[in-house]
């Protein structure tokens, strides 16, 4: 009898343990929304592997995402966690930002005590007392805004018109911008958050630190009304902040102030007007402004992808988050997980919407929140109280909104009335 040369087959040392499923490929991040007011269909599976993901940036760097409500709260008031731009390993979600994270950015690029010595030097300008006051302001932007519109009659292009004025006299008022350069900073911001190149980032940052460095050492000769003017002339515990210093706060008051509000008004107004039962409600006063403008700042979550880096290692979601690796937190997301919010899809004016994070949470929420919050209650009552009428002068599928790479909002927004 011959010897087989058969080898004989091997033994499964664990006959009955599953092979793990591979991982699945990171998300790219940021991508295009479908709808202006729905998160990327393709941020499906973060969503649905949450609250702790993964995703690709545009240089193929992997980074963690964070889409759950609850551990996003605890993320962002951790210590350990950095908005220091400077630090190795901050994420870059575009070219253009990569290339000029270096310049400091005041407030939301600093970490304590440096960030907690700036805050100290502008909350007062920005409380609950001090924005009340300013309400009558406000609505007297809106109305002058409108009884233009109705003067020229509809159609009307209400971005132009509107979405982006109400705001930027706003901001100009409080900083003591002449709004007559309204034109030249609306169109640096613009440039600073879309582009097109790198190159154009860097001299719109240029032109307008040197227009704001130039405004503040007027202002030092012929003090004036407004923040800046406060800023420089009032004492403060901490010493008295330096020239660049005030450009700095000047350059995110002013982009900040006017750019986000701005992108509310024009993508709240598209999202009312698709929802006609919701807008119904509003106007005939079965919902507040209030509690409407809560739930659009859950629901359109304009400002997907907040950045930190880790300073040290962290534990959290059974996993660990390892000191350099970056976070986004994809407020898209964040603000539609069920488990805070019921039936996250829909925009339900019954909900309360409040501990949503569109404004950030920790020591960097949103300094300004309480003036949005004005503006976009004002705005939006006055603009459906003024025109009942209001529709969209276009179809819906053919009005252009903003790409994925920047503050979420309409490029354009024809209505009639």
């Amino acid at each position: 009898m011959t010897e087989s040369t058969t080898e004989p087959a091997r033994q499964d040392l664990h006959p009955h343990t599953p092979t793990p499923p591979p991982a699945p490929a990171p998300v790219s991040f940021p991508q295009d929304r479908g709808c202006p007011y729905h998160p990327p269909t393709a941020y499906e599976p973060l969503r649905e592997a949450g609250p702790l993901g993964r995703v690709t940036l545009y240089d193929g760097r992997t980074v963690r995402v964070v889409t759950g409500h609850a551990l996003a709260r605890d993320l962002l008031a951790d210590p350990r966690l950095s908005s220091d731009r400077d630090r190795a390993g901050f994420p870059a979600t575009s070219e253009r930002l990569a290339k000029v994270r270096a310049r400091r950015v005041a407030l939301l690029g600093v970490d304590d005590p440096e960030h907690n010595t700036q805050r100290r030097m502008l909350i007062p300008n920005f409380s609950l007392k001090r924005i009340s006051a300013l309400r009558p302001q406000i609505q007297q932007t809106v109305d002058r805004l409108l009884d233009a519109m109705e003067r020229q009659g509809p159609p009307a292009e209400l971005v132009g018109a509107f979405a982006l004025p109400v705001p930027s006299m706003v901001i100009c008022a409080l900083l003591g911008v002449p709004y007559a350069d309204h034109e030249f900073f609306e169109e640096r911001s613009r440039i600073l958050l879309r582009g097109p190149g790198v190159t154009d980032v860097e001299r719109a940052r240029d032109e307008l630190e040197t227009y704001l460095g130039d405004l503040i050492d007027r202002k030092r000769r012929e003090p004036g009304d407004g923040l800046l003017d406060e800023l420089i002339h009032r004492e403060h515990p901490d010493g008295p902040p330096d020239r660049d210093q005030l450009i700095a706060f000047a350059v995110i008051l002013l982009i900040a102030g006017h750019e986000t509000t701005a992108n509310m008004i024009s993508l709240g107004t598209f999202t009312l007007l698709r929802h006609p039962e919701q807008l119904d409600a509003l106007r005939s006063g079965r919902t507040t402004t209030a509690v409407a403008v809560e739930e659009l700042l859950r629901y359109l979550s304009i400002a997907d992808g907040l950045l930190r880096v880790a300073r040290e290692d962290i534990e959290v979601a059974g996993e660990t988050i390892r000191a350099g690796e970056g976070l986004i937190f994809s407020t898209s997301l964040v603000n539609r997980d069920e488990s805070a919010f019921a039936e996250p899809e829909a925009l339900d004016w019954d909900r309360s919407a409040r501990h949503h994070l569109a404004f950030g949470f920790g020591i960097h929420q949103c300094l300004g929140q309480n003036l949005a919050r004005a503006e976009l209650e004002i705005a939006l009552h006055t603009l459906f109280e003024r025109l009942p009428g209001l529709r969209l002068a276009a179809p819906a599928e053919e009005i252009p909104f903003k790409p994925g790479d920047t503050i979420q909002g309409m490029l354009e927004l024809p209505v009639a009335w």
